[in-house]
């Protein structure tokens, strides 16, 4: 029997399984991936951006295990050889009506404790010569880096520590006894002390399939971006962000340069009709099926049907897609953009139709399950990974005590 078994080999479920090792050296270890590579979904398919933590709640789990997330993989990449860069990011007032909002998040910045600067006119045409805008928030700490990699060098140390990891390995049933906890898969049983579920856009499923009936459903949302061509690359320097909508839990078309100096610009957010959507075509009968039944898809479609409309919309329109791009860029044109990969965002959504605004997590009596781990999960997963042993630590405590 093995110790700890993590559903899900994405950087979330990577990072746990470093944190285990660190915190149990003698632990065994078995991580579970359903695909045949390892960080095959969100933490493969992501702009690769170290974010800071200046958009979240003052107090949340994405607040503080952003901006701690942002030093720690920075040091983890230093140590292991990893390529990233600490290119700052402005976000940009392109109008008046954004002014106020972009005070605010300068203060929310303060609060959170970041090192922000709140620039004019000039001082924001020195950091990106192109933009369009009135003022904008200067945030140095911002970087770029590839997830894959730290992905690749966190599985490489959990083997090198005797951790096992099995690809081709998809769950199909979950039997949480009294001290253990039985996996069944397509090809084998896993038999475990605890179990971790990290299962990102089928994260809810792993949870319901342990026996925990949660207030939510993962939503996928499709990321759609386009490359601009190499000859206008030098309109972006580093990162480029609007002010964030208030009304819409998303950051909105930024422009962003990648660590092998591509530069991409977007996504729209647009609903998937399969929990792994990467295509406008992307279709699945059952996952389809189960959202449209679902009373919260229809009271977030009631809540932000015009803001979803428009999404849609420009995600069929070049000519709209390139048109909001130019609020930020005015020089960019259709002929300079490339279609690029889209990603998938594992949006945990409630039944009031809310969208989990935090990360989720919900512990059970042999488990934890990471029900709610959207960006900025690859910039905190290191912090993630701690605080899932901590937690795992009160656990085992508890149930000493019983």
């Amino acid at each position: 029997m093995t110790d700890f078994i993590i559903i899900g080999g994405g950087i979330v479920g990577l990072s746990v399984g470093k944190a285990l090792i660190e915190q149990f050296p003698n632990a065994k270890i078995v991580v579970l991936e359903k695909e045949r590579e390892l960080a095959s979904h969100q933490t493969g398919n992501n702009s690769g951006v170290i974010h800071s933590g200046i958009y979240y709640t003052p107090g949340s789990y994405k607040a503080k295990f952003a901006k701690a997330g942002n030093e720690s993989m920075k040091r983890f990449c230093e140590m292991h050889g990893i390529d990233y860069e600490e290119c700052g990011k402005v976000i940009v007032a392109t109008n008046e009506n954004e002014l106020p909002n972009l005070h605010k998040l300068y203060e929310r910045g303060l609060q959170n404790g970041l090192d922000v600067q709140l620039l004019k006119k000039e001082e924001l045409l020195e950091k990106e010569p192109h933009v369009n805008g009135l003022e904008g928030i200067y945030v140095p700490s911002a970087g770029i880096v590839d997830y894959k990699q730290v992905s690749f060098k966190l599985a490489e140390l959990i083997r090198e520590n005797n951790g096992e990891i099995h690809t081709n390995e998809e769950v199909k049933a979950i039997d949480e006894r009294s001290g253990e906890v039985v996996v069944e898969t397509g090809n084998k049983t896993y038999r475990g002390k605890f179990l971790i579920n990290c299962a990102g856009l089928q994260s809810d499923r792993i949870a319901r399939m342990a026996g925990y009936q949660i207030d939510m459903k993962i939503f996928p949302f499709r990321g759609e971006y386009y490359y601009i061509n190499e000859n206008k690359r030098h309109l972006v320097k580093n990162l480029i962000y609007p002010v964030p909508n208030p009304e819409f839990p998303f950051l909105g078309v930024h422009f962003t340069r990648t660590i092998y100096g591509e530069v991409e610009v977007g996504p729209n957010a647009v609903p998937g009709f399969k929990r792994e959507a990467y295509t406008k075509t992307s279709f699945d009968f059952k996952d389809f099926l189960e959202i449209s039944t679902f009373p919260g898809f229809w009271k977030l479609g009631m809540k932000y049907y015009k803001v979803g409309i428009e999404e849609i919309v420009r995600s069929f329109s070049k000519k709209l897609f390139v048109k909001n791009a130019q609020q930020l860029i005015p020089e960019i044109t259709e002929d300079d953009l490339t279609p690029a990969p889209a990603g998938v965002r594992a949006q945990a959504l409630k039944n009031d139709g809310t969208l989990v605004d935090d990360f989720y997590i919900v512990n059970g009596k042999n488990s934890i399950h990471v029900c709610n781990a959207p960006s900025p999960a690859a910039t905190a997963s290191l912090e993630i990974g701690k605080e899932i042993v901590n937690k795992i630590t009160d656990i085992k405590e508890n149930n000493k005590a019983i």
